[in-house]
């Protein structure tokens, strides 16, 4: 990994040296980056909004977004992998739902910050 070293002296150095050691480790924050681009998605986040009001198989979230079964397994894929949604096999069906609550707050958290 390339080093960036800052081109520029602190003006608040008191500041930087108290911020700096509640800085998350860079790896952590590169997984924090990762989780947002795939929340980023327009699909991605109807399916999500959609999983936080029931539980659903792939073929019910086609009809209810307008896609194919195949985009829809596509972008539960990206999520299962993201820790976002898990899946439960219920005969023939898979059913997808939130992974956890923590999904269902970031949703609604998100949601109530661009109502401001």
């Amino acid at each position: 990994m390339e080093d960036k070293r800052s081109d520029c002296e602190a003006v608040n150095i008191d500041i930087v040296n108290m911020v700096k050691p509640n800085m998350p480790d860079m790896n952590l924050l590169y997984e924090l980056s990762d989780f947002f681009k795939v929340m980023g998605d327009g699909t991605r986040i109807q399916l999500l909004w959609a999983l936080e009001e029931s539980e659903m198989c792939v073929g019910d979230l086609a009809v209810l977004l307008n896609m194919t079964k195949s985009a829809v397994s596509h972008q539960l894929k990206v999520l299962r992998g993201a820790k976002l949604v898990r899946a439960r096999k219920k005969g023939k069906n898979v059913y997808y739902a939130l992974d956890d609550y923590h999904v269902k707050s970031i949703l609604e958290k998100a949601l109530e910050h661009i109502g401001e």
